[in-house]
């Protein structure tokens, strides 16, 4: 199937705004060896992809949410057709189609996303100033805004250029090879640290897991998905890492929104008559120390019954032996 479609819709988004900030003024040379409208270009694409998905994501909190509340009733129903999988499978579906949940929904906005990052991938990849590359005017480009792209620059580090680019790439780019190795870097990091923000802010929220398996892709999320990024982020350009930060930093803010608006539902998990467990405070993720408790309030000292209407008083000194006289 072809992405040509995906090409020139991303290439459409990222032009109007690339002209939208030269028609308010953005300088479109270079400021502090950086070509601001394109860089603004990118950060503004995340934008509007991510206002279009925001729908999605929010039935995707609350695809979660229901899922959530519905652990009880799941475990319920893994006792009872304990060993009979498909039984187990057909009713677990019944219960999600009664209960409105979609256990997919959760993944459905990352990869809603996918097409995007690989359209701008494939996008500036082509990018190169050389005067005799061919079809310059290829997903909706003029041959003015291709070569201006070609030549844009972050810090002096064409966005066309990566860490991995090789001698030739850099000569074609003019760039120079260390400032795009520094450049590319600290990006990369920038964009481990980000993603492994994300995950964390959603773990922090909803907590960890009690399903093993579950347990793991959450660890596989917060752990594998950044670490990975320390070798793949060589081949991504610098314009696409560019869109992956912004689209981490859109998605820190975002999620802290709506996980404000839709708070976890609080789930009971000790059984009547139990003391509830303290509950962990500090530490990473939540998982630290149990918060100490308040100490007990201590017992308050019997109250001493007054003498009845008309009783003669108590003479306390009755009983007590008499002084000796000296």
């Amino acid at each position: 199937m072809s992405l040509d479609w995906i090409y020139y819709a991303i290439s459409w988004i990222l032009l109007a705004w690339h002209s939208a900030w030269d028609a308010v003024g953005v300088p479109v040379g270079e400021v502090l060896g950086t070509n601001w409208s394109w860089i603004l270009a990118i950060i503004f694409l995340v934008v509007t992809v991510r206002v279009i998905l925001f729908p999605v994501f929010v039935k995707q909190i609350k695809s979660q949410r229901a899922m959530q509340a519905l652990q009880p009733q799941v475990k319920a129903l893994q006792e009872k057709h304990k060993g009979d999988r498909e039984t187990l499978q057909k009713e677990m579906m019944e219960l999600y189609r009664k209960e409105k949940a979609n256990p997919l929904m959760g993944c459905l906005p990352m990869f809603l996303q996918i097409p995007v990052f690989l359209g701008l991938f494939h996008v500036l990849r082509r990018l190169n100033p050389d005067p005799e590359k061919n079809n310059k005017d290829l997903y909706g480009w003029t041959v003015d805004q291709f070569n201006s792209a070609s030549e844009a620059t972050l810090f002096t580090a064409p966005i066309a250029s990566k860490f991995g680019s090789t001698a030739e790439e850099l000569a074609q780019l003019g760039a120079n090879s260390t400032t795009v190795k520094i450049m590319a870097g600290i990006l990369v990091l920038v964009m481990m640290g980000t993603t492994y923000l994300t995950s964390r802010q959603m773990i922090l929220k909803t907590g960890w897991a009690e399903d093993p398996q579950q347990r793991m892709i959450q660890r596989l999320m917060l752990y594998g998905i950044p670490l990975s990024l320390l070798i793949s982020g060589a081949i991504f350009p610098i314009g696409v890492i560019i869109y992956w930060v912004t689209n981490n930093l859109f998605t820190l803010g975002q999620q802290q929104w709506v996980l404000r608006k839709f708070p976890p539902p609080v789930t009971a998990t000790s059984k009547p008559g139990t003391p509830a467990q303290p509950a962990r405070a500090g530490g990473l993720f939540g998982r630290g120390k149990a918060a100490t408790p308040a100490p007990a309030a201590k017992p308050a000292a019997p109250k001493v019954a007054g003498p009845k209407p008309g009783a003669k008083p108590a003479n306390p000194k009755k009983g007590r032996p008499a002084k000796r006289q000296g």
